[in-house]
């Protein structure tokens, strides 16, 4: 079963890349299943999870900071209140998420997006590891383009996804994100275009396979 772990910054078409790999390789793409299958096993909510996953808008600044202890999580940018809600200590989110990881990649192999699965992968056999990165400048003006939003807002957006991203590995996996020596391809998605990106993908995948 092929594996293949996608670190993607801000605005370099991650989401988009991702599944189009896993499309042409025929396993899963694991993204936003990942919190569910961990909120399942620590038995709090879809909306917890999400909270603290490193998409997730200020859900690294909740892991960090202890208001996770609290009843007020934030969620898509919005405080919300949950009653009697005692959410579990961030290394234990981040330990079940990496068993989520390690078993859905032995047991039916998968496209990765994101949580340091390049990391948590690194010794898995076959397992490809790509990294998906440009200069901030083409990053902003492509999130800019694809989502509709202003320069500004896009900047915003690019600057607030890349401290989050790098933190959380920098904290829980004392590493640096954007180490050419975590992957065995780093890929321009911004002056590459898309359909080529996941062409070398999964030609790398199947001749590591």
């Amino acid at each position: 079963m092929r594996v293949v772990t996608l670190s993607a910054t801000y605005g370099t078409a991650g989401s988009v890349i991702g599944p189009a790999v896993a499309g042409r390789l025929g396993v899963p793409f694991v993204d936003r299943a990942i919190p569910g299958e961990v909120a399942e096993v620590l038995g709090c909510t879809l909306e917890e999870a999400l909270a603290r996953d490193d998409q997730a808008e200020h859900g690294l600044s909740m892991l960090l900071s202890g208001v996770m202890r609290l009843p007020a999580v934030t969620f898509g940018g919005l405080d919300v209140y949950l009653p009697g809600a005692t959410p579990p200590l961030p290394e234990d989110f981040v330990t079940h998420t990496e068993r989520v990881i390690r078993r859905t990649a032995r047991e039916r192999g998968g496209v990765f997006l994101g949580r340091a699965a390049a990391i948590v992968l690194a010794d898995h056999p076959g397992a490809l590891h790509v990294r998906l990165d440009a200069p901030v400048a083409r990053r902003v003006l492509q999130t800019a383009t694809l989502t509709g939003v202003s320069e500004g807002e896009a900047r915003r957006l690019v600057r607030d996804a890349d401290r989050a991203r790098t933190a959380y590995v920098r904290h829980f996996y004392r590493a640096d994100p954007a180490s050419a020596t975590l992957y065995h391809l780093v890929l321009d998605s911004t002056t590459i275009p898309v359909d080529t990106c996941v062409e070398v993908i999964v030609t790398a995948s199947t001749a590591l396979s």
